[in-house]
């Protein structure tokens, strides 16, 4: 569910790349389309790029562990954006879209979150997402499903590398009402959003040189979206949870400037495969401890209990974090400053992602 720092790496970006590309009539902006209920998704294609939509991305989150049982946290994300210029431009270097990605490794022997991200306009063959399936190329980063409905993901840079595979173990959970997930008061405000849960993960972590052999689980989203949030909200809170028992839970809050729920959402999905959705009174989001960050001073609630009400009555858990350094500042890349980071529960592990915090979010 997460628009995250697309929109401000895309502020930075193109003030580079529009000083070489210069639209033919600066009052014909792109028009998105709204994102509907009732559309039905198509697999292998709704893997794959919707390059109409304003924004989209493939986001991966989940728990590693060494051979010698050390666990670790990663996160690896392409996005793709379409900037409202003129696609009229005939020029190649037009920023028609923008593709970008995160990659992030949670240690706790290294006690702070390590990170790398890439970003570059479409084309050339160097930045490329198909419109057919999961394949994204951006530089030497990449995403692609193959033929054996596996996932495989490369990604890093100076502190580590990730070549990761994620193989599902249970179908599609399409999130909200079939896929169509409310994140504001007027239906536009919504994305076309869809989970892999459980993914199984095997693969290699580089570190300095060496590759330390990983397997784990993972938990792969997908949305794209044209209107994602309400010019009111400031920010939100996420939690994605592979339980133990072969459940899965997702959960968020959209957060207005006082720190109130705006919106919010979720689903579950049992081990027999019963999946039930919520609405925003059914989700709450409880802070039991807090961190603050020594570098941004930001002050986070890394600590939760997360209640979902049901017809049968309230399931809690209670979110703790591997380790509390987990903040992603992106500023030098001109994105925010946010926190995201792996998460133990009682039954369970997953990613709980808290932006907004440092500054509100301007999308």
């Amino acid at each position: 569910m997460r628009l995250r720092h697309v929109l401000a790496l895309a502020a930075a970006f193109f003030s580079i790349v529009t000083t070489s590309a210069r639209p033919v009539d600066v009052g014909a902006p792109s028009r998105y389309p709204e994102v509907l209920p009732g559309v039905t998704l198509h697999f292998p294609a709704d893997h794959g790029a919707h390059p109409e939509f304003r924004t989209e991305w493939w986001y991966v989150t989940g728990w590693l562990e060494t051979a010698d049982g050390r666990p670790l946290g990663f996160q690896v994300t392409f996005f793709r954006s379409r900037p409202a210029t003129d696609e009229r431009n005939p020029s190649a270097f037009a920023p028609k879209q923008i593709l970008f990605a995160h990659a992030a490794l949670s240690d706790p022997a290294e006690g702070r979150l390590l990170h790398d991200q890439r970003a570059a306009r479409a084309g050339f063959g160097l930045a490329e997402a198909s419109v057919e399936d999961t394949d994204i190329v951006l530089d030497d980063w990449s995403l692609k499903r193959g033929p054996d409905n596996r996932f495989h993901a490369k990604a890093g840079g100076k502190e580590f590398t990730l070549d990761l595979a994620f193989t599902p173990t249970q179908p599609v959970l399409l999130e909200g009402e079939n896929g169509y997930s409310r994140k504001g008061p007027f239906p536009a405000q919504a994305s076309h959003y869809y989970s892999l849960p459980h993914l199984d993960v095997s693969g290699t972590v580089e570190r300095g040189g060496r590759g330390v052999p990983v397997k784990g689980t993972a938990w792969l989203d997908r949305e794209w979206s044209s209107a994602y949030l309400d010019s009111r909200a400031v920010g939100w809170d996420w939690v994605g949870l592979n339980l133990d028992d072969g459940g899965a839970v997702m959960a968020f809050q959209i957060r207005d400037g006082t720190g109130r729920a705006l919106w919010a959402g979720g689903s579950l999905r049992n081990a027999d495969g019963e999946t039930a959705s919520f609405a925003p009174g059914d989700v709450t989001f409880a802070t039991e401890r807090r961190w603050r960050s020594p570098r941004t001073g930001t002050d986070y609630p890394v600590e939760r209990t997360l209640s979902l009400r049901l017809p049968a009555g309230t399931r809690q858990w209670r979110i703790v974090p591997l380790f509390d350094d987990q903040e992603l500042d992106s500023r030098a890349a001109g994105g925010p400053v946010y926190w995201e980071g792996a998460a133990r529960v009682e039954g369970g592990r997953g990613y709980l992602e808290l932006t907004g915090y440092f500054k509100p979010l301007k999308m």
